[in-house]
């Protein structure tokens, strides 16, 4: 069983607020979040859980009705990867994700999107107190066991 989830970048925020409310009303999903990951980025998270093969069908609907090319594109590497994945911490000068909006039902998927990602950015937290607080010698030592 999976979250459905969305991913629109260089859209308006009431465009992507339309399509989590026409998603949800015709997939009978119970509510979503919506999160701006950066300037005209959002990601959006619904909160009913269903099969994979379902998710493939509501990111496909959404895909081709918006006919939203990057959002087409970030649901092709989805099916690809049989996986669907949005990104919870900072990366290359992009804050993290924030929750700009919340409606409907949160205490399934949501709560479970929510709670994982509270961990994985306690983990990504503790690796880089680790990083700063290795001494340079340590670094290059570690890099050299990566690379061979």
């Amino acid at each position: 069983m999976e979250t459905v989830k969305l991913d629109f970048d260089m859209t308006p925020f009431r465009t992507v607020r339309y399509w989590a409310f026409r998603t949800m009303k015709w997939f009978k999903l119970k509510g979503f979040i919506i999160l701006k990951s950066s300037d005209k980025c959002y990601h959006v998270v619904f909160d009913k859980k269903v099969s994979w093969k379902d998710n493939v069908k509501i990111m496909a609907w959404v895909s081709l009705l918006s006919q939203h090319k990057a959002l087409t594109k970030w649901f092709l590497m989805q099916a690809i990867k049989e996986g669907s994945t949005l990104r919870v911490s900072e990366k290359k000068g992009k804050p993290q994700p924030r929750i700009v909006y919340r409606y409907g039902s949160q205490q399934n998927q949501i709560a479970e999107f929510l709670a994982y990602r509270k961990i994985v950015k306690s983990i990504v937290r503790k690796l880089q107190r680790q990083k700063e607080n290795m001494s340079q010698t340590q670094l290059k030592t570690m890099e050299k066991h990566v690379q061979t």
